[in-house]
């Protein structure tokens, strides 16, 4: 698949994380958190700026809403203005 469209999605799901977080709906969050890595694991690193393979580097499962929504909004702004 073509990474801007994973990269969207993975930006959507760690969107849902932080307000399935933010609502303390923790259900809601893990699944969606548990799509934003296998999301992860479907992006070619090799064709993305540093920056954004360090983004990547650092995103885990162990994730507050506050950090989810950060991730999710610098990856959506790469995808829209890269």
């Amino acid at each position: 698949m073509e990474n801007k469209i994973v990269l969207a999605s993975l930006a959507m799901d760690l969107k849902r994380v932080a307000l399935g977080l933010h609502r303390k709906s923790n259900s809601m969050a893990d699944r969606f958190l548990q799509e934003a890595m296998q999301r992860k694991k479907e992006v070619d690193t090799k064709k993305l700026l540093p920056y954004m393979q360090h983004i990547l580097m650092k995103l885990n499962s162990n994730i507050d809403a506050e950090n989810a929504l950060m991730y999710s909004t610098r990856i959506q702004n790469y995808v829209l203005y890269k």
